[in-house]
């Protein structure tokens, strides 16, 4: 309620409550790292389109793509300093507290039931507070999506096939160290980088939802594809707290209250899409096959074991994360 009314108080020494819809036509910039197509991308159409509906005479939510905007870590830099209004952060969470490297330990999210009770149980209590404190505010969790792994080597059944592959990974310091456990080379890169680093073997691989390796259209410069879900990434549509403390209390309450909507519309729309994304990819020329999960769950306990012993409340994180798998 503090932060709702300081936002209200702000507004109107600032004119944003004025009557004259003339005065008021504020641009809010939306960016994403995400292009057409993908999971990211649509939720945060639906997202916009809803809250303009709301929002009226003070102005409108304007979407920026596929990194027109910048990286995901240059767009964090500007929610924090106040020059951007919103960005749609995953995997670089970590970067912002340490605690959100949880997400990148393989197989600890059994499900989109399971991650609801841990955005209930673990991220709205005890994260999401850490990010505010560093100026930033979390307003929505949605999807990244199961991530898998393609290649242009070999079929992928166990970690041994990733032995000396170099794989293309988002930001975020987990991630290198699962795929390092692994045997692989991993490399961060951002995804507006990933076809070129693909098509001129920088990379032999990377790892993504079905519907990010569509959307970048990496099946056309990638022959395998293997089945792992090794990950589940949410995404975390992310506001400046500055500025999100500036807009009128209806225009933060429609944001908040879309963005919680648009949790279970994006779901919906995903689980729909692995499916049809995938068979698209097959079709397309893919060679396809799954990896043996409980190869990939052995060789994956030093990264949790890591994880417990250098982040803070770490083995307490992952207790409580795993204890969610059957409900909450």
């Amino acid at each position: 309620m503090r932060t709702l009314a300081a936002g209200a108080v702000l507004a109107m020494a600032t004119g944003l409550f004025a009557v004259p819809a003339a005065a008021q036509n504020v641009d809010i910039q939306y960016g994403t790292t995400s292009p057409p197509g993908n999971v990211q991308y649509y939720s945060s159409e639906e997202f916009i389109k809803r809250v303009n509906a709301r929002i009226g005479s003070f102005g409108r939510i304007v979407l920026y793509h596929s990194s027109q905007l910048g990286s995901d870590g240059e767009m964090l830099q500007k929610l924090r300093l106040g020059t951007q209004d919103m960005s749609q952060p995953s995997t670089i969470m970590s970067s912002v507290t340490p605690e959100f490297g949880m997400f990148d330990l393989p197989y600890l999210v059994k499900d989109r039931a399971h991650m609801r009770c841990i955005a209930r149980e673990i991220v709205w209590p005890i994260l999401a507070p850490k990010v505010e404190a560093r100026g930033y505010k979390i307003i929505g969790i949605w999807e990244n999506g199961f991530r898998h792994i393609t290649n242009n080597v070999r079929p992928i059944v166990t970690p041994a096939d990733l032995r000396g592959l170099k794989i293309r990974v988002p930001q975020g310091v987990w991630r290198v160290k699962m795929f390092q456990a692994y045997g692989a080379s991993p490399s961060p890169l951002p995804f507006s980088e990933v076809f070129v680093a693909l098509q001129t073997g920088v990379m032999d691989g990377q790892e993504n939802p079905y519907v990010n390796v569509d959307a970048g259209k990496f099946q056309e410069v990638q022959r395998y594809l293997t089945e792992t879900r090794h990950i589940y990434t949410p995404s975390f549509p992310t506001a400046s707290l500055r500025k999100f403390r500036g807009y009128p209390e209806p225009v933060q309450r429609a944001i908040l209250e879309e963005a919680a909507a648009v949790q279970d519309w994006t779901y919906e729309l995903a689980e729909r899409l692995e499916t049809e994304v995938r068979d698209k990819l097959i079709a397309a020329g893919m060679r396809f096959n799954q990896s043996d999960r409980d190869a990939f769950v052995a060789a994956s306990k030093p990264v949790y074991d890591q994880f417990a012993a250098e982040v803070p409340d770490g083995a307490a994180l992952i207790e409580r994360a795993l204890a969610l798998a059957n409900g909450c």
